[in-house]
């Protein structure tokens, strides 16, 4: 096969496994009554704490105009709580509620076998490899 052909054929298999594991986390996203997009937010302050509004939407990769509509969909199904930075009033934070680090703490470890159920095929040397060599194209990705 060319260089060429085999680099196409590359791009479909990363795109159809981002699909299919995307999927996964739809599913269950779903499965607890969320999206994806929630279900990422809720993640990064289970396992980050308190976050700067403004910076969720960088660390979850969704756009900073829907990051306020995400956060008052968990606030409406109380997971996540406003506060206010008591130094910068331009800065406000979100934080889990009582009810979303008890749903995070219940439905994490599964979340993260299935996760992992992906990846079962892979020793870990070949999933550093995928790490590091995905990294390399995104970054050409990017350059281009």
């Amino acid at each position: 096969m060319e260089v060429a052909n085999r680099n196409l054929k590359a791009v479909t298999v990363i795109i159809r496994a981002a699909d299919a594991i995307r999927e996964v986390i739809k599913s269950d996203a779903a499965t607890n009554g969320m999206n994806p997009t929630e279900f990422s937010v809720l993640e990064l302050l289970y396992h980050q704490g308190r976050q700067p509004i403004q910076s969720i939407g960088k660390k979850v990769l969704i756009a900073s105009s829907s990051i306020t509509y995400v956060i008052d969909k968990l606030e409406t199904k109380k997971y996540v709580r406003r506060s206010e930075c008591s130094k910068d009033r331009r800065v406000t934070y979100a934080e889990l509620t009582e009810e979303g680090q008890a749903l995070m703490e219940r439905i994490w470890p599964e979340h993260e076998a299935k996760v992992n159920r992906l990846f079962e095929e892979l020793n870990t040397d070949e999933t550093e490899a995928i790490i590091s060599d995905l990294k390399k194209v995104g970054y050409q990705a990017l350059k281009s």
